[in-house]
């Protein structure tokens, strides 16, 4: 099943500045093959859901390797099974409207 999600993942514990660690899950996102969109608070990321989920705890733990010791994440996640839809699609639907 394809799924879009809407991830921003917070180490804690490791200061104020986290685009270290940002910068390291949007590079295991493209190693996975992923479509992935950045965005001010978090990443849009777009794929199989077993692989999508898969790089998300490939993330957490490469996080931990880096020496944070806590990380909170939040995720909002959408499916669809009547038709294909992408993160493109889903943004130039509302594009199309302005």
């Amino acid at each position: 099943m394809q799924v879009i999600i809407d991830l921003c993942v917070v180490p804690m514990g490791v200061g104020v500045s986290v685009s270290r660690y940002v910068a390291a899950c949007h590079q295991i996102f493209k190693k996975a093959g992923l479509k992935t969109q950045l965005h001010a608070y978090g990443t849009n990321i777009e794929g199989d859901w077993d692989l999508v989920f898969a790089a998300v705890k490939e993330c957490h733990e490469h996080i931990h390797q880096m020496g944070a010791p806590r990380i909170t994440t939040t995720i909002k996640l959408g499916t669809r099974v009547d038709r294909m839809q992408g993160i493109d699609d889903k943004i130039n639907s509302v594009l199309n409207l302005l």
